[in-house]
């Protein structure tokens, strides 16, 4: 493990960061063209093409039970390269189907492809520093990684306008081969042979037994799952918000990135903050204003007529200020006990907490068709119930440890 005293690997963070924004731009940046292939595809109901959003997630939750223990096994470096050839075959699936059906096994193959890089990037990050050090890279991670939800739609937007919505899904193909090459030319295995889990048929039912030892692991998985989801309607459905109802397509690409730039200011004044204030603390002080916020709005707009777009977006960005606290350190705090374990705690961590996420995101996102109040109806259910999961791991915790 790296001395966190040691000077600051800035090609490490970014590598990471990299590797995880593989998953974002596969996301983000196929958002302006939801309707487009909803169209090209013979879909008629707008709310079907939420899918192609929330079915990538369910692929990257199944997929990290695989990759992850297959991971402590064999180490980081082969099962990242696995997951990006899986992640090759799905993105061809997608821009050679004439069926919508087929469109979205595309995108679980992708989410399966792409839980790879994503979960091990954690893993090497966690076999690398503990503490609130390693909540302090992670969120530096998470900050990076936000850049690219900044671009990716505009990105998206600029392909669409001139070749079509195939080329998004080349231009991810491109970006992820200059990844992995990167990552197969800079970083070194992390996993060293000695500390590796020998593998069995067992292994997973024994890292589960292992991760269940941790009261703090699962606690904060599902608030990780509750976060996600409710975050994750917002991902789903934000051009129908946008597009649809305030009738702003032109705008859409803008109004997301400055959104997500107000996540990565968060995540930037964590990355500041956590070493001296601690990943407890300040996730908790973010989880109340996470729900606060949400019932805020429920109270102001309870008729269900939207606000003005200002205001909208002065909700939205608040909302999000708060999650970028919560981010990052909610996989450090879940991470924090399972040195031992990375790999498979990375994988039940993602897996549960992407598991619970996707059906949230598909539920609540049924009722976003022509108000934006069940959104915060349902930041508000999810933000109090990760409120009360800290409140009873806080009650469990000596006040020294928070």
């Amino acid at each position: 493990m790296q001395d966190p005293s040691n000077k600051f690997q800035f090609e490490f963070v970014i590598l990471m960061a990299s590797l995880m924004s593989i998953v974002a731009l596969s996301i983000d940046a196929l958002l302006p063209a939801l309707s487009e292939i909803g169209n090209s595809l013979g879909t008629t109901n707008a709310n079907d093409n939420q899918l192609l959003i929330t079915m990538i997630f369910l692929g990257l939750g199944f997929g990290q039970l695989v990759f992850g223990p297959l991971s402590d096994s064999f180490g980081r470096k082969p099962i990242v390269y696995i997951g990006f050839i899986v992640f090759v075959i799905a993105s061809i699936i997608c821009v050679t189907t004439k069926s919508f059906e087929m469109m979205i096994i595309g995108r679980i193959l992708q989410g399966i492809g792409l839980s790879s890089p994503r979960t091990l990037s954690i893993a090497i990050v966690r076999d690398s520093y503990s503490g609130d050090y390693m909540a302090k890279i992670l969120s530096i991670v998470v900050m990076v990684f936000i850049l690219v939800p900044v671009i990716a739609p505009t990105l998206g937007q600029f392909l669409l306008n001139f070749y079509n919505w195939e080329s998004i899904f080349y231009v991810n193909l491109i970006y992820g081969v200059l990844i992995m090459l990167w990552f197969w030319k800079r970083q070194p295995e992390t996993l060293q042979k000695e500390k590796r889990i020998k593998f069995t048929s067992h292994q997973f039912i024994d890292g589960v037994k292992e991760f269940v030892k941790y009261k703090d692991a699962i606690g904060f998985t599902f608030v990780s799952g509750f976060i996600t989801g409710s975050f994750m309607v917002y991902l789903s459905t934000s051009q129908q918000i946008f597009q649809e109802q305030y009738n702003l397509a032109d705008m859409f690409p803008y109004i997301f990135a400055s959104l997500a730039i107000s996540i990565g200011l968060a995540t930037y004044l964590n990355s500041v903050f956590v070493v001296k204030y601690g990943m407890w603390r300040i996730s908790y002080l973010a989880t109340i204003a996470y729900a606060f916020i949400s019932i805020l709005y429920v109270i102001l707009f309870w008729t269900g007529e939207n606000p003005g777009i200002g205001i909208l977006i002065s909700f939205f960005a608040l909302q999000f200020f708060a999650v970028g606290f919560v981010f990052g350190n909610l996989r450090a705090l879940a991470m924090q006990p399972l040195g031992h374990i990375a790999g498979i705690g990375a994988a039940i961590n993602g897996f549960v907490s992407t598991v619970m996420a996707v059906p949230i995101a598909n539920y609540i996102g049924s009722f976003v068709t022509d108000s934006v109040l069940p959104l915060f109806i349902g930041f508000s259910v999810f933000g109090v119930l990760s409120l009360l999961t800290f409140i009873i791991l806080k009650r469990k915790k000596p006040l020294s440890n928070i």
